[in-house]
């Protein structure tokens, strides 16, 4: 680890005891807020610092006029980089699920209260590329910032940086944010082996059909946010009828579970990681599927419920 970076984490480490836990809805006080000259900033105070020595050595009023012209332009600068982060207010922050070696998503919502437009802002997770956004004056944005997902299970967000280089990039005004942000994060998937025949499934103790259940829907329900748009009545609706949802009764050779003990031969990870890939293979099939583990037992079903059930109960399995 190289000085730079030792600095880094200390001044980190001294910012999280000097502000403790964010807990949103908050602002950003000015006493929170830190500024340092760019390196821009620094060639051009020493450019003003030459120009101002050369005028008071050659007794030249054109260039310390112009050196006094350039010190306020800083100043200028230097107050209006501070001022775009002044009573910013941070509204919400929300952490959406990743896979474990992927990017996920968090988003903050943040509030400028004031009639002041503020350019030129950017978010940025540690070692992450910046998401630069404006906010008008009394707007509220939604910004999407992305994240690292580490090892599956609960991520904590540490840090997030907010910073602003103002109208000219001779400063750079910035604070840290740290949020009580908790991400879940999924197995990576993989495939070791095949997804199980529907034979496996029935084997296993899956509900069984009758022989006539060949029929495309058993009956209608109310649509619920969580169904998939595919299965939605859409003839229905269009005669007049409220937004109703087929319910199929699948023959038994579309039913699967998928169960960690029939998985021998890998390691829990693997195990993990495959389940994984089978639930976004059922999914992408629209087969109505089960999970087993050895703590848990999740009975069939398919949509985006059962797939966000499963793949928590993989990302939080022991």
């Amino acid at each position: 680890m190289t000085l730079r970076d030792r600095m880094k984490q200390r001044a980190a480490a001294w910012a999280r005891r000097r502000q403790g836990l964010d807990e949103p809805p908050f602002s950003l006080k000015p006493r929170r807020l830190y500024i340092l000259p760019t390196r821009a900033g620094l060639a051009f105070a020493l450019l003003v610092f030459v120009m101002l020595l050369a005028g008071l050595n050659y007794n030249s009023s054109l260039a310390l006029f112009l050196a006094f012209l350039l010190i306020g332009l800083g100043l200028v600068a230097m107050y209006d980089c501070h001022r775009a982060l002044a009573d910013l207010r941070i509204a919400r922050a929300q952490a959406d699920a990743a896979f474990a070696g992927q990017h996920g998503t968090l988003h903050l919502w943040i509030d400028n209260p004031t009639r002041l437009r503020r350019r030129q802002l950017c978010l940025r997770h540690p070692g992450e590329t910046a998401t630069a956004f404006s906010l008008a004056p009394a707007e509220r944005a939604e910004i999407p910032l992305p994240y690292p997902a580490g090892r599956r299970g609960r991520q904590r967000i540490e840090r997030i940086e907010i910073e602003s280089r103002g109208p000219l990039p001779l400063f750079r005004a910035w604070s840290w944010l740290h949020l009580p942000l908790d991400a879940l994060i999924y197995p990576r998937p993989h495939r070791h082996r095949a997804l199980p025949p529907p034979a496996a499934a029935r084997a296993a103790g899956s509900a069984s059909r009758s022989s006539g259940a060949d029929e495309e829907w058993a009956w209608l329900r109310p649509y619920r946010p969580a169904d998939s748009p595919r299965r939605v009545a859409w003839k229905a609706f269009a005669r007049g009828a409220p937004l109703l949802v087929a319910h199929y009764d699948a023959p038994a050779a579309e039913e699967r579970l998928l169960d960690f003990d029939a998985l021998g031969g890998l390691d829990v990870e693997q195990r993990l990681s495959q389940l994984t890939d089978w639930v976004l293979e059922c999914e992408r099939r629209g087969e109505p599927y089960g999970l087993r583990l050895p703590t848990q037992h999740l009975p069939l079903g398919l949509g985006a419920e059962q797939r966000r059930r499963c793949l928590e109960a993989l990302a939080l399995f022991r």
